[in-house]
């Protein structure tokens, strides 16, 4: 069965973002870039292949599903569809007008079961924290890219989620020269 995988940036506090959405701060380059260009460079958008002159390895995603305030970097600079190599499902409490190659889902929770049962490869989730911490059931697997800095506030890696304890088993850590440090976790039986 496939997983539901959050691959995601975060600071030392637990924010993906900064208070107002913004990801700027986070480290782009350095020796941390063999990971996100090599082994999950199916999370990487279209204009960044094409600026990089690679193409998606079709080797670990198939499927993309973010939230809407995700998406909305890509739409604000004119990319309608930023992941065309990838099924693209945004979660949305209300119909919005959308490029074709996005199906829209009110219901992610059920919308990524689904999905699960389908064959094919992993499931990506890119955020944000409102949508992880309602997805925070089905996530098989955490892959935290933890940048060496603090936000002191900002969007929590899984929101406003209630307090619901589910237990990660630590699997792999790589401490790279950059100060960002890979942490691998896949989920594990409930308390």
């Amino acid at each position: 069965m496939r997983e539901l995988v959050y691959y995601v940036a975060v600071t030392l506090d637990g924010c993906i973002a900064d208070p107002d959405g913004g990801y700027d701060a986070f480290l782009i380059e350095g020796d941390h870039s063999s990971v996100v260009l090599g082994e999950y460079a199916d999370a990487l958008p279209a204009h960044a292949h094409a600026a990089l002159g690679t193409t998606p390895p079709g080797t670990r995603f198939d499927t993309v599903i973010m939230g809407w305030n995700t998406l909305l970097p890509a739409l604000d600079v004119g990319i309608a569809s930023p992941y065309p190599h990838l099924r693209q499902v945004v979660a949305s409490r209300r119909d919005r007008e959308h490029d074709p190659a996005i199906t829209l889902t009110d219901d992610p929770l059920a919308t990524v079961r689904a999905l699960k049962e389908d064959d094919g490869l992993d499931i990506w989730l890119a955020g944000g924290g409102e949508l992880a911490g309602a997805l925070l059931p089905e996530i098989d697997r955490l892959v935290l890219k933890r940048n060496p800095f603090a936000f002191g506030s900002g969007i929590p890696l899984f929101g406003r989620a209630p307090c619901e304890p589910r237990r990660f088993a630590l699997t792999e850590v790589r401490a790279f020269e950059s100060g960002v440090v890979v942490e691998e976790y896949v989920r594990e039986s409930e308390f």
